[in-house]
């Protein structure tokens, strides 16, 4: 995104903004967003693999669509967050449902952000835990 000054603010807006992206044809909806906290779900129909199991890869989205939301909260105006690592790891697989995605700030700093991504299934049992960390860049 070039225009970092019209980023939403929340997570309506930012369902908004997803229209035609990646967000949208996985099924996520963010249902919190701040620079701490940033809350969603994503559909298990869809986006699994040819076993019938949620697609890492899907998993994965989840995640960094959650971290890297909060993290452009937290760069505000102005400021781009961009992801510079992202790591999964699958705990169990889900046929099923939903996925609950909850990703909390574990640094936020002036140039980078980082955050712990919990992925839970509609039982609340850990599906995967994530770990993104974002570069914050000024616009321009």
């Amino acid at each position: 995104m070039t225009d970092t000054d019209s980023f939403p603010q929340d997570a309506a807006g930012w369902q908004r903004a997803a229209a035609g992206t990646l967000i949208e044809r996985t099924g996520i909806v963010l249902t919190e967003v701040s620079a701490g906290t940033t809350r969603g779900t994503m559909p298990v129909a869809g986006n699994t693999q040819p076993a019938g199991l949620l697609h890492g890869g899907a998993t994965a989205s989840l995640a960094e669509t959650l971290g890297s939301v909060a993290a452009q909260s937290h760069a505000g105006p102005g400021r781009a967050a961009v992801g510079l690592e992202l790591n999964v790891t699958h705990h169990r697989g889900v046929r099923s449902g939903q996925v609950h995605g909850v990703a909390t700030a574990l640094h936020l700093g002036r140039s980078t952000a980082a955050y712990e991504i919990v992925v839970t299934d509609d039982d609340e049992r850990r599906v995967a835990t994530a770990r993104l960390t974002c570069m914050l860049l000024d616009a321009g």
